[in-house]
C-alpha cells in the first residue's frame, strides 16, 4: 500500500511537471499561474504545493528532470575518456545537441528557458543556480583543453579558457538559433559537423 501511494505520488508529480512544460510553453514562465498548471494537469493546486514549494521551484524540476539524464553522462563519459581530453568534449557537445534536436522534451524545456522566461523575482534564484551550472560545465570544458595541450593535442599558443568559452558560444549558438526557428538549419545532422570544425580550428 505504501509502495503504491509512492508511485502515485511520482505519477502525481510528473503529470504536473508534463503539464507546466505544455502550459509554460505556451503562455511563457511569467504569464502562467499555479492554478492554471494545476488545471491542465487535472490535479487541485493543493497537490503543486505538496510537491513543489512555489513556481521557482516547480520550474527548476522541469529542468532538472530534462538535465540530470546529462549530468549522468557527463559523469560517464570522464569515467571512460579517452588519452586526448578533446574527445571527451565533443562526445559531451554532440550528445548534447543530438538530444535537443530528437528529444521533443528537451526542446521545449530549452525553448521555455531561453525565450519564454523572464529570470526576475522570485525566478532570480533560479538564474543564479543555472549561471552556477554554466560555470561547472566552463571550469569542465577549460580543464579538459588544459590537459590536452599539456598531452600535445592542441598547440601551446591555444588558451584553454578561451578555447572553453568558445565551445560553449558554438554549441549555446547553436541551440538558441535553432529552438527560434528550426528550419534554418538541421541541428541533427550540421551540429556534429560545426563542433568538429571549431576542434579542428584549435588543433590546426
Amino acid at each position: 500500500m505504501v509502495r503504491k501511494t509512492k508511485e502515485e505520488a511520482l505519477e502525481t508529480r510528473h503529470a504536473i511537471l508534463d503539464a507546466a512544460e505544455r502550459v509554460f510553453q505556451e503562455k511563457g514562465v511569467s504569464h502562467t499561474s499555479l492554478a492554471e498548471i494545476a488545471t491542465a494537469a487535472g490535479v487541485t493546486r493543493g497537490a503543486i504545493y505538496w510537491h513543489f514549494r512555489n513556481k521557482a521551484d516547480l520550474f527548476d524540476a522541469m529542468i532538472q528532470r530534462v538535465f540530470d539524464p546529462l549530468e549522468s553522462k557527463l559523469a560517464e563519459l570522464q569515467a571512460h575518456t579517452n588519452e586526448n581530453p578533446v574527445d571527451m568534449l565533443r562526445a559531451i557537445a554532440v550528445y548534447f545537441l543530438e538530444r535537443v534536436a530528437c528529444d521533443p522534451r528537451y526542446l521545449r524545456v530549452l525553448e521555455i528557458s531561453w525565450h519564454k522566461c523572464e529570470y526576475v523575482g522570485e525566478m532570480a534564484v533560479i538564474r543564479d543556480a543555472h549561471l552556477e551550472c554554466g560555470n561547472r560545465y566552463l571550469a569542465l570544458n577549460e580543464t579538459a583543453f588544459s590537459l590536452a595541450r599539456e598531452r600535445g593535442f592542441l598547440p601551446p599558443a591555444v588558451d584553454p579558457r578561451t578555447a572553453a568559452i568558445g565551445l560553449m558560444a558554438v554549441v549555446d549558438g547553436l541551440v538558441v538559433n535553432w529552438t527560434l526557428d528550426s528550419s534554418l538549419f538541421p541541428l541533427a545532422e550540421f551540429g556534429a559537423r560545426i563542433v568538429d570544425a571549431y576542434l579542428a580550428g584549435l588543433a590546426a
